[in-house]
């Protein structure tokens, strides 16, 4: 009797390890391409709070995961600005996020996030990554990491993800703009050619 009670033990814990091990490799760490993006509540530099459902005739976003100290993400804060600027006014608005934890992260508290936004004249929502939870629901891993995403159906469809353009530190060396491309595709009814790229960065500190 002793022996059937630790074999039928022994069986329960070899249960519970193959459904860990199934439940792991059913894992995503963040979305990938034809995913659908949850949509989140965050506090904006101004004070309110943000959420993509505001923006009610918006055609899609795109979703940039940057920060203030960053050397690559304040190399492409001009650009950033150039792309909401064009693209806000045709249905994609940029929204920014900062995920980095300022007591890790030196210079990413929210006055500081603030005064940058004034400074550098974002014309786009510069958000805080409470929790960070939206960074890492996103699968973001650098600074700057762009997500474009489509409303479809009521959804909103991840449809790239990656670098800005092929020039992170240098904007006059850019040959491909990965992200107005796929824009002018989305926006032309055609299909996206180039739908991820390596985001290249500085790693999010939390």
């Amino acid at each position: 009797m002793k022996s059937l009670k630790i074999l039928s033990a022994l069986a329960l814990v070899l249960v519970a390890a193959a459904l860990v091990i199934i439940r792991l490799g059913d894992y995503k760490s963040g979305y990938e391409v034809g995913d659908v993006a949850a949509d989140f509540n965050l506090k904006n530099v101004d004070g309110s709070r943000i959420s993509l459902s505001d923006f009610k005739e918006a055609h899609g976003f795109v979703v940039v995961f940057t920060c203030n100290t960053c050397p690559f993400s304040r190399a492409n804060e001009d650009r950033i600005i150039a792309l909401d600027t064009k693209y806000k006014a045709l249905g994609y608005p940029v929204i920014a996020i900062n995920p980095n934890n300022p007591e890790v992260s030196v210079g990413d508290g929210f006055e500081a996030m603030q005064l940058k936004a004034r400074e550098q004249g974002f014309t786009f929502p510069y958000l805080v990554d409470e929790g960070k939870l939206v960074y890492a629901q996103y699968g973001a891993t650098k600074t700057p990491h762009v997500f474009i995403l489509q409303k479809e159906a009521g959804a909103l469809v991840v449809k790239y993800i990656g670098a800005l353009d092929d020039s992170v530190r240098d904007p006059a060396t850019v040959t491909t703009k990965f992200v107005a491309d796929a824009l002018d595709l989305l926006l032309a009814g055609k299909a996206i050619k180039t739908t991820s790229t390596k985001a290249i960065g500085c790693s999010i500190k939390v």
